[in-house]
């Protein structure tokens, strides 16, 4: 994003984690973080564990790994998701959104206890 007093950059992580906040809001999906060396290797990027950005020319993509409460229609939940974090990403940032890839790795079973 280009100003006359000079360039604003978002960094990916930043982007991560607006990505990250947006979950939050749809209640059957949780983000799921990768193994023990995944989760490090966000931690030492800066990242959010289960979320990759990627913006290139100003087009940001978001690939993000969830998992999924049974019994939630896995499609329209992931839409829902899909419009949320790009709503948030664009608004908080002002950078399109190109695409939101979500993969559905788990469904979460929840017991009555």
């Amino acid at each position: 994003m280009a100003d006359s007093l000079g360039e604003i950059r978002v960094a990916d992580q930043v982007i991560a984690i607006i990505a990250g906040v947006a979950v939050e809001e749809v209640l059957e999906v949780t983000v799921r973080s990768g193994g023990i060396y995944q989760d490090l290797a966000k931690k030492l990027n800066g990242g959010a564990k289960g979320i990759t950005v990627s913006v290139i020319d100003d087009k940001v993509t978001i690939d993000m790994r969830v998992s999924v409460r049974y019994g939630a229609q896995i499609h329209h939940v992931c839409h829902v998701l899909q419009e949320k974090v790009k709503e948030a990403v664009e608004t908080l940032t002002g950078l399109y959104v190109e695409a939101v890839n979500v993969r559905v790795e788990t469904i979460e079973l929840l017991r009555n206890e």
